[in-house]
């Protein structure tokens, strides 16, 4: 027998809101209530988004319906939330909507131009964007930005001291290489590491950000879990060369954020020195490390190609002056990283559509 709305709402009127003392069909918080055969779709409204009773009533509705009406209901996934009203977080990373980390598995792919070029790109469409450099022990953005020898100002703000990013290419950027000897080494501890990443991140004045790029260092370790816990990833990119090498080992890079205790999204693959083009001859093609290796990847794990960046000689070396060839957006590779920039828009997109929230992870040692 098919459901119906009224069945629905009659089991619903059993289900109270543990503070009002009163039945959400009579607080008007069952909205948008949709039966489809056996599958039922409806809205539960609250007045704010930090509501502690939003959990516990969701279950309690998908509880009471299983109870009440068993296999011929599919309810579980189907009750959204919506809040009339946005509780104002003033913490650093409160105005900072989507957070994006740029990974590969080994050293010497390009990831940290990928990231550079990515949040250039980015900006280029209109977006406010931000850049941290989270490679503490290689950081190399002072220098793709030309911006080596800025040193951010620090303010104090209610009793706190906050840092200010360096901006160019309109984007915001911190680097722990601001505050380091470029030509030193970095021999630091893990807990010295982690705790700069964590200062960067959350004693910065970020403001309304769009859109952070993360430039994660290579492989996987301290710096990669403790970005995972102390800010919401909204998913991974993942960078490689055509290499079976580098793939293997962007292989290795992907597990980690799809750890049962990370559970990242991996948004798409970039991949990095597709071929070689000759500015002269731009419509050539030399595929100095085999072909295609990153895309194939992507097709058999069902991720998506985000972009196929080529090597070309003139613009790579303006980049090693600090000017990013996604700055001139109609050199050969500004339309490429103008193509990555609005892929992974969409990305971000189809994955704030089609996932929760995401929080950041809770890694708890036994």
């Amino acid at each position: 027998m098919a459901l119906t709305t009224k069945q629905i709402f009659t089991v619903l009127r059993t289900v109270k809101h543990p503070k009002e003392n009163k039945d959400i069909i009579s607080l008007g918080m069952v909205q948008e209530l949709e039966v489809e055969g056996k599958k039922v779709n409806f809205t539960l409204v609250f007045p704010i988004d930090t509501d502690p009773n939003i959990e516990t009533i969701r279950k309690a509705c998908v509880q009471a319906l299983e109870k009440e009406l068993g296999d011929e209901i599919e309810i579980r996934g189907n009750i959204n939330i919506k809040a009339l009203q946005k509780e104002e977080d003033n913490s650093a990373m409160g105005k900072v909507k989507n957070i994006v980390a740029v990974a590969s598995g080994k050293g010497g792919v390009g990831k940290s131009t990928v990231a550079v070029n990515l949040a250039v790109a980015l900006a280029n469409t209109g977006a406010k964007v931000a850049l941290l450099d989270a490679d503490i022990y290689g950081p190399s953005i002072p220098k793709m930005l030309d911006i080596e020898n800025e040193r951010p100002q620090v303010i104090k703000e209610n009793g706190q001291e906050m840092i200010i990013p360096v901006e160019k290419y309109g984007i915001k950027t911190l680097s722990i290489g601001f505050f380091v000897n470029p030509d030193d080494a970095l021999i630091w501890r893990g807990a010295m590491a982690t705790s700069a990443i964590k200062q960067l991140l959350l004693q910065a004045k970020w403001g309304e950000i769009d859109y952070m790029v993360v430039d994660l260092p290579p492989g996987t370790g301290d710096i990669h879990l403790t970005i995972v816990q102390t800010v919401p990833l909204n998913g991974g990119i993942m960078v490689s060369t055509p290499q079976e090498v580098a793939i293997a080992d962007v292989k290795k890079a992907m597990s980690m954020f799809h750890q049962k205790t990370i559970n990242v999204p991996v948004l798409g693959v970039v991949e990095n020195m597709a071929w070689f083009t000759p500015e002269e001859l731009p419509d050539n093609k030399y595929y100095l490390f085999g072909k295609d290796g990153a895309k194939r990847f992507a097709n058999e794990n069902g991720l998506t190609l985000l972009g196929q960046i080529p090597i070309v000689q003139g613009v790579m070396e303006s980049g090693e002056k600090g000017i990013p060839a996604a700055a001139d957006a109609d050199s050969i590779l500004g339309k490429q990283f103008s193509e990555l920039a609005n892929n992974v828009v969409e990305a971000v997109k189809i994955r704030n559509d089609e996932l929760p929230p995401t929080e950041p992870v809770q890694i708890t040692r036994k």
